[in-house]
């Protein structure tokens, strides 16, 4: 597989590395002024700093477009960056690729990472093993203090984290007991290295756990590093603090999209061309556009009434948007309490006994309020409502009470069924159930009116 070499810009290069050489630029500034560049102009900078420069930025999540970078490189400079790269930074990368760039890579690792490498990618994502790094420290529980701290001087520069240290079983190779940097500089280097572990039960995480009861248990225990371990307890890798907060705050990014009633974009936004942004925004936006195509047809339904009492069109606006405004509230939060595990999909019914007098509470506040409107506006001579128009008045009250609970209601639940469905709650998103609501609430709205002002305007 010929990968294409890239034409480097030498007065773009060269103002970048000159700034860089006077320490007037960091790693997260190189990575901004990458993003910003083109893919072939970014591959030749990054293949013209020097290494350990180089591998910094190619580290960063933020680094937009990695894998394209790398695949208009000369493979034998991409080999080179990712085999100095942290393991889980490079399946990462390598899963973005194309099979073809991707076997060529691989092929010009070194034997070690490859063989890591692989078996990183066999884990599915948004789990421990997708996101845990095989670069540790480990030691075995016969040596002294002072050969683990000589150990951790050589090996400090290749391994993702120091700060804990894995006592293994001599024999069976199983996790038996963990060790923090301030226990191990502190200990007596004649002392043996057990003598400084931590006691107590061991937190770990499976490899198949999924990404959300990692960062739990990380919170939880206040960790900066949960080690995975197999069946038999031993070793595969670590989930250090830094990879949850990178895969949470992507997770927390798709969630917000489809709040907003599209496709998660997985790209940044300015790096989706217009065909994309078409794709990712048109499917659900005509979805949506059909659900509220049946609000017109609550609207001919009731037609006759319309025709009878103009004045209720006057509130239809009113109505509709308050409906919507507490389905939304209460899907947010259910969704938010799904993900961080404080709800259960069995805590249904617990929630729906919640929601349902806080929606009536709700809806009576909000009729309360647009009843003092309607009084306030006929009192003053600011609009004339009618003869009935406490009437008028008390069908606003009564129809807010239904549409607001029923909206809290759907709102609450929806996120519920979907999760039993096994699809992500996230796609129960403030625009979809604002479209289900509206419909109903015309239907709660003419009901209530055609029950309170039959005889009278009706």
């Amino acid at each position: 597989m010929n990968i294409n070499r890239f034409p480097l810009r030498a007065g773009h290069a060269a103002r970048f590395l000159t700034s860089d050489s006077l320490g007037a630029i960091t790693t997260a500034e190189r990575v901004e002024r990458l993003n910003a560049l083109g893919i072939d102009e970014a591959a030749g900078i990054l293949a013209a700093l020097p290494q350990h420069k180089a591998v910094r930025v190619l580290r960063r999540p933020e680094l937009n477009n990695a894998a394209a970078i790398l695949t208009r490189m000369p493979q034998e400079d991409a080999a080179r960056l990712l085999n100095a790269t942290a393991n889980d930074r490079v399946a990462d990368i390598l899963l973005e690729m194309g099979e073809d760039v991707r076997g060529a890579l691989v092929a010009r690792l070194d034997h070690t990472t490859r063989i890591a490498i692989q078996h990183l990618m066999g884990y599915p994502p948004r789990t421990a093993g997708g996101i845990m790094t095989t670069e540790f420290v480990s030691v075995p529980n016969t040596w002294t203090v002072g050969q683990v701290l000589d150990h951790v001087r050589q090996v400090e520069r290749s391994r993702e984290t120091i700060y804990a240290i894995y006592v293994l079983d001599a024999e069976t190779r199983a996790l038996v007991q963990i060790v923090t940097l301030r226990k191990l500089i502190t200990g007596d280097p004649k002392d043996s290295i057990v003598s400084v572990a931590h006691y107590g039960p061991l937190v770990t995480a499976t490899p198949l756990m999924k990404q959300e009861d990692v960062a739990r248990l990380i919170r939880k225990h206040n960790l900066l590093a949960l080690p995975v371990v197999n069946d038999e307890c031993r070793m595969l890798g670590i989930v250090t603090v830094d990879d949850v907060i990178d895969t949470m705050i992507a997770d927390t990014t798709e969630d917000a999209q489809k709040y907003g009633g599209m496709e998660a974009l997985g790209k940044p936004y300015m790096k989706i061309g217009l065909g994309g942004m078409i794709r990712k925004r048109a499917g659900w936006l005509a979805a949506l556009f059909l659900g509220e195509m049946l609000t017109a047809s609550a609207m001919q339904h009731f037609e006759g009434e319309l025709e009878k009492a103009i004045v209720l069109t006057l509130f239809i606006p009113l109505i509709m948007s308050s409906g919507g405004n507490s389905g939304s509230q209460a899907t947010s939060l259910i969704i938010r309490a799904l993900a961080l595990g404080e709800l259960k999909l069995s805590d249904w019914w617990r929630v729906m006994l919640r929601e349902l007098p806080t929606g009536v509470v709700l809806g009576a506040i909000l009729g309360m309020v647009g009843f003092v409107r309607i009084a306030l506006w006929q009192s003053l001579g600011l609009y004339d409502y009618g003869p009935h128009w406490e009437l008028v008045g008390l069908t606003v009250f009564a129809a807010l009470i239904g549409i607001v609970t029923f909206g809290s209601l759907s709102g609450s639940m929806l996120p519920f069924l979907l999760q039993k469905l096994r699809f992500d709650p996230a796609s129960a998103s403030a625009p979809f159930v604002a479209t289900l609501v509206d419909v109903s609430g015309l239907v709660i709205y003419f009901s209530v009116a055609m029950l309170i002002l039959s005889g009278t305007l009706l």
